[in-house]
């Protein structure tokens, strides 16, 4: 039996931490470049050089702090925006003449990437908190501010907020991603147990209900006692993950297959699986088997949940169409899949009882054939048309045992 695959988690915050990182080595080499450029105009260069040198070895030191936010502490973030605000009250000492390079101070636009580390670590609120210090250290730097001092500090002030938001709804859009994703693999592996229970014990509870009433006496005793705990079972099955049991061997239906198990010399590997070799055992008197003349060859699992399935729906034909019933399958072999047709010449099902079925926690349809088809990626079709029997068509996709053509 497969077993479902943890769900996979993501993450959309890593690309915004590695945007991060390169931002930081792109303004660093752009502050040291605005300064080699425009070095002429510095009264007293030694201060713009001790710094901008102390500002390269830092940010390449600590480009494993803003790998990620479980790196990216607070102490960090703190010394960060230090060193940011330091290089904006530097400026004016280093005599630049902000009037002819745009009043670009020291660190220039790599200030950003510490405001933005905040965002990305604690949200909006991180963020105004980092960039109205920014703000306060631009505006004394100025003396006395323009115009463009003032958009210049807004710009950053908004922009920083919207990110730090951006990245909240962000986080909390990934938390409900990763829970669904464990909603439904739980809700998979719910229905692979309780796929489990119907091939097995509900079956037997079943068997042993009808077998006891027919005998009367003590034995009708007992299957008033099993249809009991048939009823009850089916409601645990429908309400939460149970323990999946198998069918003790001799205590299968008469003239049937046990669906969960395939045939008696079975190899379990996990390679290619020639699906007409755990069809064959399901043929008999009232069953006819057709297959093509070459093996079909699925993925071990992939055939094990599709004879399952097949095993299911003749379950069906024998609790449902009668005794007298016959059925037929048929398995056609394409490039890209594999049909499986179970038919039978019963009465047939009337409309909407499979619908109250699944009501009645009966599950034989929705979760024994639909749910195994549904976890391979196939489908399963039912027709059914009162008086003249039913038919079940089962697709599933090639996977690794696709066979050259």
């Amino acid at each position: 039996m497969a077993k479902s695959k943890p769900a996979a988690r993501m993450s959309v915050e890593l690309p915004l931490w590695r945007a991060l990182t390169g931002y930081r080595l792109l303004t660093m080499g752009y502050a040291i470049l605005l300064f080699v450029l425009g070095r002429d105009r510095f009264e007293r260069p030694w201060i713009a050089i001790v710094f901008l040198a102390f500002l390269a070895v830092w940010t390449i030191a600590t480009l494993p702090k803003v790998a990620n936010a479980a790196r990216c502490t607070t102490r960090f973030l703190a010394a960060d925006l230090t060193i940011a605000l330091t290089g904006i009250l530097l400026t004016p000492l280093a005599d630049l003449d902000a009037r002819n390079i745009d009043g670009t101070t020291l660190p220039s636009i790599w200030t950003a990437g510490s405001v933005l580390a905040f965002a990305l670590k604690g949200g909006w609120r991180w963020a105004a908190f980092a960039s109205t210090f920014v703000a306060v250290a631009n505006l004394i730097e100025r003396g006395h501010p323009s115009r463009d001092t003032a958009h210049n500090v807004l710009l950053v002030w908004f922009v920083s907020i919207a990110i730090g938001y951006v990245v909240e709804v962000a986080r909390a859009i990934e938390a409900t991603l990763a829970r669904a994703l464990e909603i439904d693999a739980a809700t998979r592996e719910r229905e692979r147990l309780a796929r489990d229970i119907h091939d097995s014990v509900l079956q037997v509870l079943a068997m042993v209900q009808r077998r006891g009433t027919a005998l009367g006496g003590e034995a009708a005793e007992l299957g008033r006692m099993a249809g009991e705990q048939e009823i009850a079972l089916r409601s645990l099955v429908t309400g939460g993950p149970v323990p999946a049991p198998r069918v003790p061997r001799g205590t299968e239906r008469p003239g049937t297959q046990r669906p969960d198990a395939g045939p008696p010399d079975a190899a379990p590997d996990e390679g290619p699986c020639d699906l007409r070799a755990l069809l064959t055992p399901y043929a008999g008197p009232r069953v006819s088997f057709a297959e093509p003349g070459a093996p079909v060859l699925l993925d071990r699992a992939a055939a094990d949940e599709l004879a399952a399935a097949v095993g299911a729906a003749l379950d069906n034909v024998g609790r449902h169409a009668g005794a007298d019933a016959r059925a037929w399958i048929l398995v056609e072999d394409w490039t890209d899949e594999v049909i499986v047709t179970v038919r039978d010449d019963g009465p047939g099902i009337p409309e909407g009882r499979l619908a109250q079925a699944e009501g009645e926690g009966r599950l034989g349809v929705a979760l024994s054939i639909r749910g195994r088809l549904r976890d391979l990626g196939g489908t399963a079709e039912l027709i059914s048309v009162p008086g003249q029997g039913t038919e079940v068509e089962l697709r599933v996709p090639r996977g690794r045992g696709k066979r050259d053509r």
